[in-house]
């Protein structure tokens, strides 16, 4: 059921505690922690508490979970400096998502080129 916690879900396992994670922020809905294999200098993925299958869900779902995430992604923006950053929300396979608990990566760090690979 969506907002419920996963057994089988590397995120919720991340928030629950039971897998270590490089956390760098956390509120009462979120928690931002480093992606263990960054595409940039910083590279930081921010997820909600509440498992949520994709963004598409969580927004739909859960839109003031949502806007807890983007708010988020310019917390961890400020704290490491960054003066420009992309957010991005992979939502499927196609476009990348491979672990399937709503989360906005912020990348950061170096040039980002238009479009995405």
């Amino acid at each position: 059921m969506a907002g419920e916690p996963q057994d089988d879900c590397l995120f919720c396992k991340i928030v629950a505690g039971t897998i270590p994670a490089t956390i760098v922020r956390e509120t009462d809905t979120t928690v931002a922690f480093r992606d263990i294999n960054p595409q940039a200098p910083t590279h930081i993925l921010v997820i909600p508490k509440a498992h949520y299958k994709n963004a598409a869900v969580l927004g739909a779902e859960a839109p003031h979970l949502a806007a807890d995430v983007l708010a988020e992604t310019q917390a961890v923006a400020d704290e490491e400096k960054l003066e420009s950053y992309r957010t991005v929300f992979n939502t499927g396979s196609g476009a990348g998502q491979t672990v399937w608990h709503a989360h906005a990566h912020v990348l950061g760090g170096r040039g980002m080129q238009w479009p995405p690979g």
